[in-house]
């Protein structure tokens, strides 16, 4: 089964964008992923292509028309298998975390959402069952660049697109905590030394000394984080 994203979009041109790069774009050319859009406005069927319209209740802004997008979601179920989850880029959604990225990569695939404007007529988004996902705390212009993030973030853990599966082991937030600082040569740049620990070739010491300066980060810049991590070790 490969997975496979479908990007439901105004801007089509957009894609594959920065996924079209590194390990991401090579792993798409090798068959790993797939990837393809649905241009939203193919499916307004009055002569200038209008895909939204004032908002009900006043206010500024528009509002993408519900039976646009829903003609569009259509097209972009059968592109591919039709158990994909369907996702809403939204500020209002549930926060994306690497947790959610690891059960994305476990799925056939998934069908991504663009908004723009001042959103979408909240009807479409009931009626699929959309799951709304942010990925912070403020607003861009649109969802594309959101689904490339949860692209990114979900498709670098598919099978075989890293090239060390070791190298997911002490990731940020894979442990619950954020990663250890990483050195590598000359072993004196600026008159800053690399810590010596790390040239002892003792491993056990080289591991405490890893777990003990993850932590501490952790603690200073992620208090959040911390305590979430504090709760596992009880």
């Amino acid at each position: 089964m490969t997975f496979h994203a479908t990007i439901v979009t105004l801007f089509p041109e957009m894609f594959p964008g920065s996924l079209g790069g590194s390990l991401t774009g090579k792993a798409l050319d090798d068959g790993k992923w797939q990837l393809d859009t649905v241009q939203i406005r193919n499916y307004a069927l009055d002569k200038h292509h209008t895909v939204d319209d004032t908002p009900y209740g006043g206010g500024a802004g528009m509002v993408m028309k519900a039976d646009v997008v829903d003609r569009a979601l259509v097209a972009a179920q059968e592109k591919g298998l039709p158990d994909r989850k369907m996702i809403y880029l939204s500020p209002r959604g549930r926060p994306f975390c690497q947790a959610m990225a690891h059960d994305y990569a476990q799925t056939s695939g998934l069908i991504l959402l663009c908004g723009r404007y001042e959103g979408v007529d909240h009807r479409v988004i009931e009626d699929w069952s959309m799951e709304e996902v942010s990925i912070g705390d403020y607003v861009l212009t649109g969802g594309e660049l959101p689904a490339q993030i949860l692209l990114d973030a979900t498709v670098r853990l598919l099978p075989d697109v890293l090239g060390n599966k070791n190298s997911l082991e002490n990731e940020s937030f894979e442990l619950g905590i954020l990663e250890y600082p990483q050195y590598t040569k000359p072993q004196n740049w600026k008159n800053k030394i690399v810590p010596g620990v790390l040239l002892s070739g003792d491993h056990q010491k080289i591991a405490e000394w890893r777990q003990e300066e993850a932590e501490r980060i952790t603690r200073e810049r992620r208090p959040d984080l911390w305590q979430a991590f504090l709760k596992t070790r009880t």
